[in-house]
């Protein structure tokens, strides 16, 4: 993989940070991702779940009705991208890869379906595992650190370390610090502040 890649995101969802509800039709969502891909993108994300503040969980059946599709007809234009599934959920991410998705982005980073490290191990994809505090309901209700990098860099070693022991190679993982996820203005400007400082010593560049 690539040092830097962009990654364009299509959201089908009717509820997420910025485009929610303008992709809810697949047709609309996969024009969006080939207009994407002409604008540069290497990847191409496609979430059925909002993950902003406060967002409710969506049904296992309802994510795969957003998803599934999408992911079909974005593979089928054969574009020069990788189509990415931004999921928690192990039988979505399954059934995306089943459908041409080669990279799981887990903003829980397998912590809600542990069985999900498993299957990208088994189907030999990439994937990117995110920091977050919490839930997407719960993660902005005051959250606190002892030191805001330190700790984002803590939890990502633990979360790579067992990436690795469920059978992911190392090359195929990328960490996210989650800007904005569980984290305050000051948190978020901190990270970003000190980044360099978060990458040191961690195997992977962060994303």
């Amino acid at each position: 993989m690539a040092p830097f890649e962009i990654m364009g995101v299509v959201n089908v969802t009717p509820d997420s940070f910025s485009d929610g509800g303008q992709l809810a039709d697949a047709a609309a969502a996969i024009r969006h991702a080939r207009g994407l891909v002409e604008e540069g993108a290497a990847i191409v994300d496609v979430g059925g779940e909002s993950t902003r503040p406060g967002a409710a969980p969506v049904p296992l059946e309802e994510e795969l009705h957003r998803v599934v599709p999408v992911v079909e007809g974005i593979a089928a234009l054969g574009l020069p991208a990788r189509i990415s599934v931004d999921t928690m959920k192990l039988d979505v991410a399954r059934a995306a890869i089943a459908a041409g998705a080669t990279f799981v982005n887990d903003v829980t980073a397998f912590r809600h379906e542990p069985e999900l490290a498993g299957l990208v191990a088994d189907r030999g994809v990439d994937c990117c595992l995110m920091h977050m505090l919490g839930e997407p309901r719960t993660m902005q209700e005051d959250p606190r650190y002892d030191d805001v990098v330190s700790d984002v860099k803590a939890f990502l070693e633990e979360r790579l370390a067992a990436a690795v022991a469920a059978g992911i190679r190392e090359e195929r993982v990328q960490l996210d610090p989650g800007i904005g996820f569980g984290k305050t203005l000051a948190h978020n400007l901190e990270l970003l502040r000190r980044l360099a400082e978060a990458d040191a010593g961690v195997e992977h560049d962060l994303v």
